[in-house]
């Protein structure tokens, strides 16, 4: 729904106030009837104004009108919004609800031509925007190729200044070569400075597959996990996303295999003064999760306790994302037992079952599943101190995924052999027996 505003600057009071203050035509660039020859329909869907003149507004639908006609009482409506008023069997005003004494409708053409103008000067004006912003786009491009030290610094930020900022610059970036130059700048002498500024700049571009291949040599690789490894909260970031859509080439086991960008991922989640790089740091984690030798890589550098120790304090997107972590790696020995030997690994999925989403549920059921497995005796009756038989029954008795309740059924059954029915019963504090 767009917001209408009365006013001045082109926020017109009423269509006489438009007439009298010169709106309707005489605008720059509109001479010779040119405006006419603009389409306004689309010119409507791109400009997508959030405000626009009351007066250009159809009272049925809110949304500004391409084909205004007048009723009997006076009121104006889009053509159709009101045509469909009168085949629902209504003849009356919508605005001020009268009846109506004549049926027909009267083109508008004079609010017609208002509106024409109006949104043919916007989106004139925003053409001629666009425009410069590639010509800016393109003259920085032209200038990094001969600058260097503080003078390319200050041209990148210009340049992420621009390409953050507007599409049609990031466009035009891609358009002119600019990924290939930017990708150049990368390399091993490349002073953070430099490398920041790059990477804020690529994060925003579209990489088709020959740019992430260039960007994935050795020497720019290991940049870019420097810097997510020293850099700010905001380097880190963009390194972490740039490093996100490398991993999408088939060739990219030397980046997700990096002991350095494994530690910088788990510095990045673990940073409680920065959360805004909890996300993108799981996200990256749960992608390169999909490697198998890199799971046993994340074990080692002592993620799993770190993980679980985290998991109360996460919101559910990264609760989601790191669950599906630890669930990967519960898929190997070592992670098991990684696990296993982490005091707050039961109680803190059996905390999670039922509490969250029906996904985490799952995760956290498969990573129970695989715990009790290791040593049913032990690790089974852990969990069931800590009320996980009560949970699975919640479980089974929801309307969740069959193949959930199913794994909650053999789960229960699993931690039931190590009790008689009747002690089993008091541990999930129920009064009836359990079948």
């Amino acid at each position: 729904m767009r917001q209408r505003k009365d006013g001045v600057d082109g926020q017109v009071l009423d269509l006489e106030t438009a007439v009298k203050d010169g709106v309707l035509g005489g605008g720059v660039g509109f001479g010779g009837g040119f405006a006419e020859k603009l389409d306004l329909n689309k010119m409507i869907e791109e400009l997508d104004l959030p405000d626009v003149p009351s007066v250009f507004i159809c009272p049925i639908s809110l949304e500004p009108m391409e084909d205004p006609v007048t009723l009997c009482t006076g009121q104006t409506y889009e053509r159709s919004n009101i045509l469909k008023w009168f085949s629902l069997g209504r003849f009356t005003c919508p605005t001020t609800m009268q009846e109506l004494w004549d049926d027909s409708v009267t083109p508008n053409k004079t609010l017609h031509q208002l509106i024409h103008t109006w949104f043919s000067q916007k989106y004139l004006q925003m053409k001629k925007k666009s425009e410069d912003v590639q010509g800016n786009a393109s003259e920085i491009l032209d200038t990094l190729k001969k600058v260097k030290g503080q003078a390319r610094v200050q041209s990148l930020k210009d340049l992420r200044r621009i390409v953050t900022n507007h599409v049609t610059a990031r466009n035009a970036v891609v358009d002119k070569g600019g990924v290939t130059l930017l990708s150049s700048l990368l390399g091993p002498y490349t002073s953070h400075a430099i490398g920041s500024e790059v990477v804020s700049i690529l994060v925003n571009l579209t990489l088709d597959s020959a740019s992430r291949s260039n960007l994935m040599q050795p020497a720019k690789v290991s940049l870019v996990i420097d810097m997510l490894n020293e850099g700010s909260i905001e380097t880190k970031i963009n390194c972490t996303k740039l490093i996100q859509s490398l991993t999408e080439q088939d060739d990219c086991e030397q980046i997700v295999s990096s002991h350095s960008l494994l530690v910088g991922l788990m510095r990045l989640v673990r940073d409680k003064r920065h959360p805004s790089g909890h996300l993108p740091g799981l996200t990256l984690l749960k992608s390169v999760c999909a490697h198998q030798q890199v799971r046993v890589l994340i074990i080692g550098i002592g993620a799993v306790p770190q993980l679980v120790e985290l998991l109360p304090g996460m919101n559910p997107e990264c609760l989601e994302l790191a669950l599906f972590v630890l669930e990967a790696v519960s898929a190997v020995k070592e992670g098991k037992l990684a696990l296993s030997s982490c005091s707050n690994t039961i109680p803190n999925m059996v905390r999670i079952l039922m509490r969250v989403s029906e996904s985490c549920t799952q995760l956290a059921l498969s990573i129970l599943w695989s715990i009790c497995k290791l040593s049913p005796e032990e690790y089974s009756s852990i969990a069931v101190d800590v009320g996980l038989a009560a949970k699975l029954l919640l479980v089974i008795q929801s309307g969740c995924d069959p193949l959930l309740k199913q794994r909650s059924a053999e789960l229960l059954k699993l931690c039931s052999l190590n009790y008689t029915d009747s002690i089993f019963i008091s541990k999930c504090k129920l009064t009836r027996t359990i079948r």
